[in-house]
């Protein structure tokens, strides 16, 4: 099964579910999708699309999904590396009205180019990573929540 999550940004990123059906139209993609669509409203007899889902499912889909395609935003990626799950990210455009900014361009580039995810860049075919994905053996995500707590004890002190 893919899961597929746009997160909850107020904007719609139909382009991507665009470019997921054609993929399940030239049977690049066989199996099941599931689509956490968010704000995007889509329709399609191909892709099971909810428009959100509750944490339990969520956690429930992630564990069940073979790959996640997701946006490029940290939280979901970071859910995806979590689960020790295969990742193609997508980032959002503000060119297509997706995003405000491009920031997501640079977390899916640095992601990708540390090895711990693919990415789907407005010019690649989604066919050809997913065929990456196929044997992509994604770099372990190491999560340092004492880091996390020192760095943050720290800016309080200093603040």
């Amino acid at each position: 099964m893919i899961f597929v999550t746009l997160g909850t940004q107020d904007k719609s990123f139909k382009r991507l579910l665009d470019i997921i059906e054609d993929s399940i139209n030239k049977n690049e993609i066989k199996e099941e999708v599931i689509v956490q669509a968010g704000y995007t409203k889509y329709k399609s007899d191909k892709m099971k699309i909810l428009e959100y889902v509750n944490m339990e499912d969520f956690d429930e889909y992630m564990e069940k999904c073979d790959l996640l395609i997701t946006h490029g935003g940290v939280g979901s990626i970071l859910s995806g590396l979590k689960y020790k799950k295969k990742v193609i990210a997508v980032p959002r455009l503000s060119k297509y009205l997706e995003h405000t900014n491009d920031h997501q361009i640079q977390i899916v580039d640095n992601l990708y180019e540390e090895g711990y995810i693919l990415k789907l860049d407005e010019n690649d075919k989604l066919g050809k990573v997913l065929k990456k994905a196929k044997t992509f053996k994604p770099k372990e995500w190491k999560f340092n929540n004492e880091n996390i707590v020192k760095k943050i004890e720290e800016f309080i002190a200093n603040n």
